[in-house]
This record gives C-alpha cells, sequence and structure tokens, in this order.
C-alpha cells in the first residue's frame, strides 16, 4: 500500500482523536510477552524454521506493529501541532 493510499485511510480516524487518546496512541509500547513472542519468532525465521502457522503470525504481528508505529508517529505530530 502506498504512503497516500495509507495517509488516507488513516488521516480520517486520527484527526478525529482527542489529545487524551492521541497521548495513549503515542504513548504505546509493545507489551512485554508479545514482544518476547515476536523476538522468538523472529530467531526461528533467521534460522529457516518457522512453521507455515508460525510464519503466518509473525507476518501478522509485524504488519501490526507497523500499523502502530504509523499511528504513533501520527499522534506526536497531532500533538505538537
Amino acid at each position: 500500500m502506498s504512503t497516500a493510499a495509507l495517509d488516507g485511510l488513516l488521516d480520517p480516524l486520527t484527526s478525529s482523536l482527542d489529545p487524551t487518546a492521541l497521548r495513549q496512541i503515542s504513548d504505546y509500547r509493545i507489551p512485554p510477552d508479545v514482544q518476547a513472542r515476536v523476538d522468538y519468532l523472529a530467531q526461528r525465521a533467521n534460522d529457516g524454521e518457522l512453521t507455515p502457522d508460525e510464519d503466518a503470525e509473525y507476518e501478522a504481528l509485524i504488519d501490526g506493529a507497523a500499523l502502530i508505529t504509523i499511528l504513533r508517529l501520527k499522534a506526536k505530530r497531532l500533538l505538537a501541532a
């Protein structure tokens, strides 16, 4: 998905949030147990040992983390404006 398409999808959402919600998004951190799972799957991926189910899980976690990162950046920009 292009950056412009992603902006078009997310901007209406992030611009409708109040400062409290923006701060919560901006301050969000991946929970330690989820990060540990990502780290475990990353190591298995590097070793070429992922099962098909683990591969799907790893991809979903990476995609989710990327989306969260984008939302956090958008929230920080809106709070700074």
